[in-house]
């Protein structure tokens, strides 16, 4: 999992402050902290596996000594009644970890699964489908990497990963009489040359204007496949075409037939259903 190992743990430890509290009253009393268990890591529907190596740091946080064998790594497609992995270690500590563990992967594979369908869909086009910044606050990291283990591609980070000019830039920017074309070239001055500048545009003048201005990157804001295609057709390869908003399911394969580049949905991470996947415990 190449993901900052700081910032995850940072993640987890504040799941598990909040999950633990002063401690977890019913385990304590109830299981002897010698009694060892096994527990298997279960789909329980089909689906594609994201966060196994979360689930684990969870598990190993709560007590190093836990171990785990991967059956299915992280990416992998999995049916029904599959067992990804296996956990084993003191009871107690299972318990204690169980309710954490499993809400990191139950949410990240759900929304590694989404994304798979949402990739499946335009498989044999020439588009990426993206995510975009319309995550869980805290948990971005993470939701990205799932839709990373779905086949999906990746929008910018945070604000300082890229240039957007969007629609209420553009706003502001009338308040001082100036326009797409010396926002652009505003831009050229301000930032390093590595990075790319992308203008939203409701309207295909817009469009026009950001090509002319010499963006990298064009945004096609919550437009139909239709004016997509014109827009494309405008754009004639001199800038990268993504369309947003409206970027569905049942919509994405007409807006990658309309020619574009790239497609983001913050349905990936916005609505996603988490997966219903079990820690069924064995003592044998």
């Amino acid at each position: 999992m190449d993901l900052p190992t700081k910032m995850v743990q940072n993640i987890i430890d504040l799941a598990l402050e909040e999950d633990l509290g002063w401690g977890d009253v019913t385990t304590d009393a109830l299981v002897p902290p010698d009694i060892m268990a096994r527990a298997d890591v279960l789909f329980k529907e089909a689906g594609v596996v994201a966060g196994l190596d979360i689930m684990m740091r969870v598990f190993q946080t709560v007590d190093p000594s836990v171990t785990a064998k991967v059956l299915k790594p992280d990416g992998s497609r999995v049916e029904k009644g599959e067992v990804v992995a296996v956990i084993e270690g003191p009871a107690a500590s299972l318990l204690k970890a169980e309710r954490v563990a499993l809400n990191f992967i139950q949410r990240l594979s759900g929304i590694a699964t989404l994304t798979a369908r949402f990739v499946e869909q335009v498989g044999d086009l020439p588009v990426r489908v993206i995510h975009t910044r319309k995550t869980t606050p805290g948990l971005r990291i993470l939701e990205r990497y799932a839709v990373r283990c779905g086949g999906g591609g990746l929008h910018r980070f945070n604000l300082s990963d890229g240039v957007l000019v969007k629609d209420n830039h553009l706003v502001a920017l009338r308040k001082a009489g100036k326009g797409i074309k010396e926002a652009v070239a505003l831009l050229r001055r301000s930032v390093p040359h590595t990075i790319a500048i992308q203008v939203e545009a409701d309207t295909i003048d817009q469009v026009r204007e950001a090509v002319e201005a010499g963006a990298d990157a064009i945004l096609l804001d919550n437009m139909s496949p239709e004016m997509a295609r014109d827009c494309v057709k405008l754009v004639a390869g001199r800038a990268k075409v993504e369309a947003s908003g409206g970027i569905k399911l049942d919509t994405i394969r007409r807006y990658a037939e309309a020619g574009v580049d790239m497609a983001s949905s913050g349905a990936l991470t916005h609505s996603v259903r988490s997966l219903d996947i079990s820690l069924d415990f064995r003592f044998d």
